[in-house]
């Protein structure tokens, strides 16, 4: 996770983005330590990537690369105001670590159209990320990659329409149909038949944008249409209120990159 210490809105690359609505700052990084403190809460270990003055999205450190087996596939941003984090996460993953790093040939905004499952990638493509970075990512992670078409550009990422929430499986995700092409519904029908669906006002509320461990799920406070399906299957949903970080399009997705070891 990166702090949102120097988090604003002065340019506009979707449509959540709004320059005229100023940011509270003192509250965006009250909210943000919330959700880091609920992770370290849950038992889970959270590392703080230093944030960049002049890079002020990267508080959405899910953007900034997607890890599998340890393996690291880099971001390469399809905006130039964001273009600079890609080198600044590499270089995280490097002083900790992590041997198997990729500059991408192709744009990919990291776990931003990236799902792991159990085996499979999940990947959006439409607004951002180019679908050469499939076929990159499936070399290198060695997994089949399952390309997903995002229609509706409030939906601009993978991971603000649909959640993976247990990787350990290929069967429980949660998603908002409409953000999806007709084709790709049908594929997401065909893999998911028990998922969960989500209603237009959680997505609206970036209810997607939600991290799970198998377990808890953390969402925000809004998307109350989820607890008790979540419930029903046996999760616990966590909401979480990230209100300040909503203006810039991120949630608790955006704001979390998974290091599976």
């Amino acid at each position: 996770m990166c702090p949102p210490a120097h988090f604003r809105v002065t340019y506009s690359i979707n449509p959540w983005m709004d320059p005229g609505k100023p940011v509270d700052l003192p509250l965006a990084v009250a909210q943000w330590e919330v959700l880091r403190d609920r992770y370290r809460a849950l038992g889970h270990t959270v590392e703080e990537l230093a944030p960049d003055p002049g890079l002020p999205d990267m508080v959405y450190a899910a953007n900034g690369a997607t890890v599998v087996d340890g393996r690291v596939l880099g971001a390469r941003f399809a905006h130039p105001e964001r273009v600079a984090e890609a080198a600044a996460h590499r270089a995280w993953y490097r002083a900790h670590g992590f041997g198997e790093i990729r500059e991408p040939d192709h744009v990919n905004e990291g776990e931003g159209d990236f799902a792991v499952t159990a085996s499979w990638l999940l990947a959006g493509r439409g607004f951002r990320s180019s679908p050469l970075s499939h076929p990159e990512a499936q070399e290198f992670f060695g997994r089949p990659v399952i390309g997903l078409d995002l229609v509706d550009p409030r939906y601009y990422h993978l991971d603000t329409a649909l959640c993976v929430l247990d990787d350990g499986s290929d069967s429980e995700v949660m998603y908002y149909p409409p953000a999806f092409s007709p084709g790709s519904r049908a594929v997401l029908a065909g893999l998911f038949p028990d998922a969960i669906l989500a209603s237009e006002a959680d997505a609206l509320a970036l209810g997607l944008n939600a991290v799970s461990d198998g377990h808890h799920v953390l969402l925000p406070q809004a998307a109350t249409g989820l607890f008790d399906p979540l419930r029903e299957r046996g999760y616990e949903p966590v909401p979480v209120d990230l209100t300040e970080l909503l203006k810039g399009g991120g949630s608790v997705k955006c704001c979390t990159a998974e290091l599976r070891a």
